[in-house]
């Protein structure tokens, strides 16, 4: 069938037809302020892509210990570079361990791995452009590991508060 008779079709459907799929949730407030923010995500956030503005000091803390955080998920992009003495850091409650693979751009060996610690920070001067994506693999309400990637032009670090 053409794309006009589609189109034909389409207007001639009662209620008119419309293109629909998934979309996700963009957070543009919490993190985009341009001040310094303190923020405890909740697993109704879960599937949510939050700016970032790195003007001042980031921290995201992650949801408490709870047997019903596998799944969770949350990302996040920074659009305002992190500025020189700034970071973005995101913390593990106690028992917490990130699983991380981490790509610093612009490097000869660009790939790592880190699978120690309960902090993970993107550094200042992290560019436009840096990303965070992060799930909750195992929590079992006093033990948790999320799996998260990491990917800037400085190299995020993962080390224990």
């Amino acid at each position: 069938m053409s794309k006009r008779a589609v189109n034909l079709l389409r207007a001639e459907m009662a209620p008119a037809m419309t293109m629909t799929g998934e979309r996700r949730p963009i957070d543009k407030s919490t993190l985009n302020t341009g001040a310094a923010v303190t923020t405890t995500l909740t697993r109704a956030q879960s599937g949510t892509l939050f700016l970032i503005d790195g003007t001042d000091d980031i921290v995201v803390n992650m949801p408490a210990l709870s047997k019903s955080n596998p799944g969770v998920k949350y990302e996040f992009l920074v659009t305002t570079a992190v500025a020189s003495g700034k970071t973005v850091t995101f913390f593990l409650a106690a028992g917490g361990d990130w699983y991380g693979s981490i790509v610093h751009y612009g490097q000869s060996s660009p790939c790592s791995t880190d699978i120690a610690g309960d902090t993970l920070t993107l550094l200042a001067e992290s560019a436009v452009g840096s990303r965070v994506s992060m799930e909750c693999v195992v929590d079992n309400g006093s033990q948790a590991r999320w799996m998260c990637r990491a990917e800037s032009n400085k190299k995020p670090t993962i080390a224990d508060a």
